[in-house]
Order: structure tokens, then sequence, then C-alpha cells
């Protein structure tokens, strides 16, 4: 019997790799806030065409992690700068009373794709915008912006 055979077993299984002890790379690490019990999660694909402004003002009822596929994002949180975040990159957000301003593509010659998984307070919607008010109520909090 050969090394191949026996590796393989009695059972004619294939022969385990060692690939997965350098598979994963990570990526992001956080500590997101206390997830209620009961909170649902669930993972989305945002595309926006060139040069969309994307979702206005508003916040998850839960923390928020995303994988940006291609092309690039202005990102800004309420109380951080804003930053454009790349294709290969990752960005977080603690969801909750937390504003997020933007996510619109920051290119004008191409998409841009991400993909971002939530989770969701139960009983709460996924995603709840900001009204004009609230965000005049709440200027004090938004981190100063270039040209603004």
């Amino acid at each position: 019997m050969s090394n191949n055979e026996q590796a393989a077993g009695r059972n004619g299984s294939q022969p385990r790799s060692d690939a997965w002890k350098t598979a994963l790379t990570v990526l992001q690490s956080a500590k997101p806030p206390f997830v209620p019990e009961g909170a649902d999660a669930m993972t989305v694909l945002v595309e926006f065409p060139p040069g969309d402004p994307g979702t206005p003002p508003h916040r998850h009822s839960g923390p928020a992690f995303g994988y940006m596929l291609e092309g690039e994002m202005l990102f800004e949180l309420e109380g951080e700068p804003e930053r454009a975040i790349k294709a290969g990159e990752t960005f977080w957000e603690p969801g909750g009373d937390v504003i997020h301003y933007q996510d619109g593509n920051n290119r004008t010659d191409t998409r841009s794709r991400f993909l971002v998984t939530m989770l969701c307070a139960p009983g709460q919607p996924m995603l709840t915008l900001v009204d004009d008010e609230e965000l005049a109520q709440r200027r004090h909090l938004r981190a100063p912006r270039p040209g603004a």
C-alpha cells in the first residue's frame, strides 16, 4: 500500500491537506457593543453606480461589519472623520444611536460593491433613516469635514 493510500485511510477518503493552517487571514477584529438576545443576523450586498451618493444618513439597530469588494466608498460615522475605504478593506460600526452619514461611491469611473453583515435588534428594522431635524440637533457630534 502506498503512502497516499495509507493517508486516505481504509474508507477511501481523500488525504487531508494542511492548507487550512495558513488559509485564514484576519482582516478585522472589533469589540462590538452588547448584542441583544434574539437578534437577527443578515448579510447584504450593496452596489452603487459611479458617483452615487449612497444611503442618506441613517443608523442600524445593531453592529455592522463590512468588506469592500470593488471600487471605493466614502465612509463616515458620527464623531469620526470621513474616510475612503478601498477594495479589500474592512469597516464596522457599532449601530444603536450612532449616525452613519456616508456610504456613497467615492469614484465616478466605476461602481462600488461591498458586503455587510448586520446584527439587528429584535423587532427593529435593519436601517432607519435620520430626519433633517435630528441631524440639526446632533450637528455638534459630527466630525469636521474637509471643505464643509
